[in-house]
């Protein structure tokens, strides 16, 4: 039931890529590699502890490809883009090839911890360069969406109901975001839905907080314990 991740392969022979780095000293070196295609995000782990959350479009449009970086306009129109193939290129560095065709960037492991550590800063400054050249961003799946719920174990009794349809607002655009609607739509309800309380599958795949949700989706609210928290009647 869990989301698939997709993990690089073994080290296998690739097309040469356009760009052609030689192979850096890396400093630091990933422990996991998961792709969730559904969300559209790469997780990547790092011997130091250190975990990034890298959306497909920010990747792409932070491609280390030479005739992206040398362009004097932002990548734009890379909202829906998700990632197609990751192919190892030897032991330093990904190249990544995404659903768009574009499949010349190669990111060394540290390439991809700086982009890590930098998202948050880089990602505003991209954001600043599309409002001052009048692009306005069309992220796919905005506004409302109708989603099926699920209750399993002590939550069914507590909700009083097994299942029931929603409409999720814009706002809530994943897990953890319908996890404090729900925490918040009646009284009483703020302990059921404590994170670590419950593990939450999408479409019967188990997901992770960040897991985006889209309109048609199957949500289960999977109870960790058998027992339930001391809560009143819910209101």
């Amino acid at each position: 039931m869990t989301e698939q991740p997709s993990t690089p392969p073994g080290p296998k022979p690739t097309q040469e890529p356009t760009e052609q780095p030689s192979q850096p000293s890396n400093q630091r070196h990933p422990t996991e590699i998961n792709l969730h295609a559904k969300s559209r995000i790469l997780s990547i782990a790092f011997d130091d502890g250190a975990r990034f959350e890298l959306p497909c479009e920010y990747l792409r449009v932070f491609s280390r490809a030479a005739e992206v970086r040398l362009l004097d306009q932002p990548v734009t129109g890379k909202e829906g883009v998700n990632i197609e193939r990751i192919d190892p290129q030897g032991q330093y560095a990904i190249r990544i090839v995404f659903d768009d065709g574009h499949d010349t960037g190669i990111y060394s492991w540290d390439s991809l911890y700086t982009l890590g550590v930098n998202q948050e800063a880089n990602w505003a400054s991209y954001l600043e360069r599309l409002e001052r050249m009048g692009y306005r961003r069309n992220e796919p799946d905005q506004g409302e969406k109708a989603v099926k719920l699920l209750y399993f174990s002590w939550l069914a009794k507590k909700m009083r109901k097994e299942a029931e349809q929603v409409t999720v607002p814009a706002a809530v655009t994943d897990v953890d975001g319908l996890l404090g609607r729900l925490a918040g739509r009646r009284r009483g309800a703020g302990p059921l839905f404590e994170p670590g309380r419950l593990r939450v599958t999408v479409n019967k795949q188990f997901t992770e907080g960040f897991t985006k949700l889209h309109d048609g989706d199957e949500v289960g609210l999977v109870p960790t314990t058998p027992t339930p928290p001391p809560t009143p009647d819910l209101i």
